[in-house]
């Protein structure tokens, strides 16, 4: 139990330390790659192949690390952040940057990536009792947003503050590459600490089995197709884009959208928090859509506004309900699958989300080269999430959680 509970607890600081880093380097990111010579739609393109590379690589570190081990996958994927960090920060050449976003990991989006979350979801999922599971999913989900709204607000004012005391925009943002590797140099010490408690106890049966899968192949298939398209839809409108769309449209500096973002991801982390007691009520299924769908319509209505302090409320509105969708997919996809496919089942899904959020990079930015189209990803994410929550609702309003089952 004291391994559990220190396991849990390091399981907890890789979130913070990771978002932090995520929220740290998305402010910047697009402006960076912008301030090295790529066009918008280079940078799209690069974004693009940024997520088809985590998704491969996620595919084969999820689907082997309950047999190989969670804690050398997670050790591997530190490993593969500090080498993405390391190379954008001593190269401009666009080669090399979109072979390092390929193969390395790195946040486009401010949000997770690569194999930690679905290795992390499935080592808590083992650590904790089932009654806890939304809660701690919950907590996990809050600090991480506040972690990532921290990172905003560092990374940008850095950058602003570094530009201000005479630093190139260029070399401000290299300093701001510098603190994420050095953040998968943190991670490296945290995972080496986690004790074998996360890890799989029998690997046996799970090498017969395809991605780990076998009663529920066909309710992962289901959820996963769904949650690529909510993924296409959100991959429009990640992070770095909207830095990037906002400093666009209004022409403000870096560290007015890292504050922006502050606020925004710590709105986002309080509703993941209070999701807990509304699904208690409604359950599962319901919260994640009766939330989801008025965060989309607040979505369409960014661009709509006609001045910079609307806009600014109009997307903290949508965070502050945006995010109560996730501790409850989350607790969801852990409840109606069979325990011994839990892992895989988290692997599968994230691999869909990043498949699905692939592609969208790539037309936002060839949205946000054209002048009359550059509020055009607010509007086509919006419009797909909303479809993705009622295929959700009329798919899935049937099939219950055990805790639901019981009630």
């Amino acid at each position: 139990m004291n391994h559990s509970r220190r396991d849990t607890r390091l399981l907890f600081a890789t979130r913070i330390v990771r978002l932090y880093a995520y929220g740290f380097l998305s402010v910047v990111l697009a402006l960076y790659l912008a301030e090295v010579g790529l066009a918008e739609a280079q940078i799209g393109l690069l974004l693009t192949l940024t997520l088809a590379g985590d998704a491969s690589v996620t595919l084969w570190i999820t689907t082997t690390a309950d047999r190989i081990g969670r804690r050398r996958m997670l050790l591997l994927g530190a490993g593969l952040m500090i080498l993405a960090g390391g190379v954008f920060l001593i190269t401009r050449n666009p080669i090399l940057l979109t072979l390092a976003a390929i193969v390395g990991v790195i946040s486009p989006s401010g949000n997770e990536i690569g194999p930690f979350l679905s290795i992390e979801q499935a080592g808590l999922t083992q650590l904790v009792s089932d009654d806890r599971r939304t809660s701690v999913f919950a907590w996990y989900n809050l600090v991480g947003s506040f972690a990532t709204a921290t990172g905003a607000l560092s990374g940008g004012w850095l950058a602003k503050g570094l530009q201000n005391g005479g630093m190139t925009a260029l070399a401000s943002y290299r300093v701001v590459l510098a603190g994420y590797a050095l953040a998968g140099l943190v991670l490296v010490f945290c995972f080496l600490s986690l004790t074998s408690d996360i890890e799989v106890a029998d690997k046996s049966a799970i090498v017969k089995r395809t991605f780990g899968l076998h009663k529920s192949r066909g309710v992962v298939i289901k959820l996963s197709s769904l949650f690529a398209l909510d993924a296409f839809a959100g991959g429009l409108i990640i992070q770095s884009m909207m830095a990037f769309w906002f400093h666009i449209k209004f022409g403000i500096d870096t560290g007015t959208i890292g504050s922006i973002f502050f606020g925004a991801n710590i709105l986002a982390g309080i509703s993941a928090l209070l999701a807990v007691p509304l699904s208690k009520k409604i359950g599962l299924i319901k919260t994640m859509v009766f939330t989801h769908l008025p965060s989309n319509i607040l979505l369409i209505l960014v661009p709509l506004m006609p001045n910079l302090p609307l806009a600014i409320a109009v997307l903290l509105a949508r965070f502050s309900i945006s995010q109560m969708d996730v501790p409850t997919r989350q607790s969801y996809t852990m409840a109606v699958v069979t325990p011994d496919e839990r892992s895989a089942a988290s692997g599968v899904t994230s691999i869909a989300r990043s498949i699905g959020a692939a592609i969208s990079p790539t037309l936002t930015g060839l949205f946000l080269g054209v002048p009359a189209l550059i509020s055009a990803p607010f509007f086509l994410c919006g419009g797909l999430k909303i479809v993705y929550d009622l295929l959700l609702f009329r798919e899935f309003r049937a099939v219950k959680p055990p805790e639901e089952k019981e009630s």
